[in-house]
C-alpha cells in the first residue's frame, strides 16, 4: 500500500506571507492611529498598575524561581521585578488583563488587542537593554507605536469574519499570532524567519473558551491573554535562533489548523491590512464591563434615580440586546468569583441600577453578598433585538447597543433608555478621550508618588518626545522609587 500525500513542501500560506509583508514593509503614516496608540499605550500601561492592587494577580508575578534576576532583563511596570522577555512578557500581559478594563474589538471575533503590548512592551526593553550595553543603538518608542497598530490591525482584521468562539477556540489565540508577528519584526527577523515563527503559533494548540463560560468561569480568562503573548515571544526567539517552520500550518489537508480546529472552514482576510483597527478601537473609559454590557451599563446609570428608592417595587426588567451579548454573557443563576461577575449582563447591570456606579470591587465577594443584586438579576429578561444584531457587524457602525427599562409593581414604567454606542466608541472620542485621561492618571496615583506620576504624564502627553524616548529609558520611568 503507498502512500498518495505528496511530500513537496508547498510554498507558504497566503495568510502568513501576508502578515509578514505587512509587517516587514507597511509603513504607519496615519496620525489618528499614532495618536490612538499613544492613548492606547497609556490606558493599557494605566489598567496593569491598577491590577497590582489585587492579590489574585499579584501572586502570578514575579520569575518563576522566586528572587532570580536576569542581566539586562524586562523591567515589569509598577514592580521591582527584573525578568527574561518570556516571563516578563507574561507578567505585563496577565497585569493589563486582569480588570477588564483595556481596550475592546468586536466582530465575527472578539478580543482586547491591547493584551499584546506584554509581549511587545517587554520583548522591546530587553532588546534595547541588551543593545545598549553592548554599544548599540536601542528601539525607540516610536517602535513600540508602530507595533502596537500592526498588532491591533492583525488581530482585528482576522477577527472581522473569522469566528473562533462558535468552535470553542478562545480568542487569545489571535494575540499569540499578533503578537509573534510584531514582536519578530521588532527583534530583526527575516521575512522567512516570521513566517516560521508564525506558522508554529498556528500550529500550537489553542485555548479553549471553556474558562470563559458558564459553569466553569474563573480567573484563567484574566491571564490567558498573557499566556499567549508571552508563547509568542518565545517562538519568535526560536525562530531567530533558526528553528523551521511549517508552511502549510493553516491549510494542510487533515492536519492544518483550519481541518483540525476550524472545522474545514477557510480563513479569511476581507481587507488588507493598514490601520484601521486601531483607528476604531474601543476604550473602557468609565467602568472595567465585558464590553457587550458597556451600553446597558450606561443606560443602568441613567435609570439609577428613577429606582434607586423603589427596589422593592420593581416587578421586571427588559434589557433589550444584540446576539453576542446573549451567547456570551447573558447568565443566570449563581456567580461563584469576580471573573464569572463581570462576565455577566444582568449582574453588571443590577450594579448600575443599585449604586449608579461600576468599580472593579463591585465584582468582589463583598459586594456579591448584597441580596439586592440577585434579587433584580432574578427580574431580568433579555431580549434580542435583530437590528442591534445587524449594527454590531455593519463596518460602518460597529455599534454595541442595549436598551434597559423597568417595570413596577404599580404598572408605571421608565423610559426605555437606549445606548447604542459607548463612550469609549470612535464616534464619541471627544467626549471620551478627557476621560481616559482621568482614567490614566487615577490608575498611576495609586502606585507612584505624585513627582513620578508627573514625569509619566508630561512624557505621554508629549508626542513628538514619546516618540523619540528609548523604551528602555520609558519603561525605567513606570518603577516605583524607593
Amino acid at each position: 500500500m503507498s502512500s498518495q500525500i505528496s511530500n513537496v513542501r508547498p510554498q507558504p500560506d497566503e495568510i502568513l506571507t501576508k502578515v509578514a509583508d505587512y509587517v516587514l514593509q507597511y509603513h504607519v503614516d496615519s496620525q489618528e492611529a499614532l495618536q490612538t496608540a499613544r492613548y492606547c499605550l497609556m490606558d493599557t500601561l494605566g489598567c496593569g498598575m491598577e491590577a497590582l492592587q489585587y492579590p489574585a494577580c499579584l501572586k502570578l508575578l514575579g520569575p518563576i524561581i522566586p528572587g532570580t534576576q536576569v542581566q539586562n532583563g524586562a523591567r515589569i511596570p509598577g514592580t521591582d521585578y527584573v525578568l527574561d522577555p518570556v516571563q516578563a512578557a507574561f507578567n505585563l500581559g496577565a497585569m493589563v488583563r486582569w480588570l477588564d478594563f483595556n481596550d475592546t474589538w468586536l466582530a465575527a471575533e472578539w478580543g482586547h488587542p491591547s493584551d499584546n503590548l506584554g509581549g511587545i512592551l517587554m520583548a522591546a526593553d530587553w532588546f534595547s537593554r541588551n543593545a545598549v550595553a553592548n554599544g548599540k543603538e536601542p528601539l525607540l518608542m516610536r517602535d513600540v507605536l508602530t507595533a502596537m497598530i500592526k498588532a491591533h490591525e492583525i488581530q482585528g482584521v482576522l477577527a472581522l469574519e473569522n469566528s473562533f468562539n462558535r468552535v470553542g477556540l478562545d480568542h487569545v489565540l489571535l494575540v499569540k499570532i499578533a503578537s509573534t508577528a510584531v514582536v519578530s519584526g521588532l527583534l530583526g527577523a527575516t521575512r522567512e524567519q516570521l513566517i516560521n515563527a508564525l506558522s508554529n503559533a498556528w500550529v500550537d494548540g489553542q485555548a479553549l473558551r471553556t474558562y470563559r463560560h458558564a459553569p466553569n468561569t474563573g480567573s484563567r480568562k484574566s491571564w490567558a491573554a498573557g499566556d499567549a503573548t508571552s508563547r509568542a515571544v518565545w517562538l519568535s526567539l526560536i525562530a531567530l535562533r533558526g528553528e523551521m517552520g511549517y508552511p502549510s500550518a493553516i491549510t494542510a489537508p487533515t492536519w492544518g489548523f483550519a481541518d483540525v480546529l476550524f472545522k474545514g472552514r477557510e480563513l479569511v482576510l476581507p481587507q488588507e491590512f493598514g490601520s484601521y483597527v486601531m483607528e476604531n478601537v474601543l476604550f473602557k473609559i468609565s467602568f472595567p464591563a465585558e464590553f457587550h454590557a458597556q451600553t446597558a451599563v450606561e443606560a443602568a446609570f441613567q435609570l439609577h434615580p428613577v429606582v434607586r428608592n423603589r427596589l422593592d417595587e420593581v416587578e421586571k426588567i427588559v434589557i433589550t440586546t444584540h446576539e453576542s451579548a446573549i451567547r456570551i454573557i447573558d447568565k443566570r443563576g449563581p456567580l461563584h468569583n469576580p471573573a464569572d461577575r463581570d462576565h455577566c449582563l444582568q449582574y453588571m447591570t443590577a450594579i448600575g441600577l443599585i449604586f449608579g456606579e461600576l468599580t472593579a470591587d463591585h465584582y468582589e465577594d463583598r459586594i456579591a453578598a448584597d441580596m439586592r443584586i440577585d434579587t433584580l438579576r432574578d427580574k431580568m429578561i433579555v431580549v434580542e433585538n435583530p437590528e442591534y444584531s445587524r449594527d454590531y457587524l455593519d463596518p460602518q457602525k460597529r455599534s454595541i447597543a442595549n436598551a434597559v427599562q423597568i417595570f413596577f409593581k404599580d404598572g408605571s414604567i421608565s423610559e426605555n433608555v437606549v445606548v447604542e454606542y459607548p463612550l469609549g466608541h470612535r464616534r464619541r472620542r471627544t467626549e471620551g478621550i478627557p476621560l481616559l485621561l482621568e482614567k490614566f492618571r487615577s490608575h498611576l496615583y495609586h502606585r507612584f508618588s505624585t513627582v513620578q506620576l508627573e514625569r509619566i504624564m508630561e512624557l505621554c502627553l508629549d508626542p513628538q518626545r514619546l516618540s523619540q524616548t528609548p523604551v528602555h529609558a520609558f519603561v525605567d520611568l513606570w518603577i516605583p522609587w524607593k
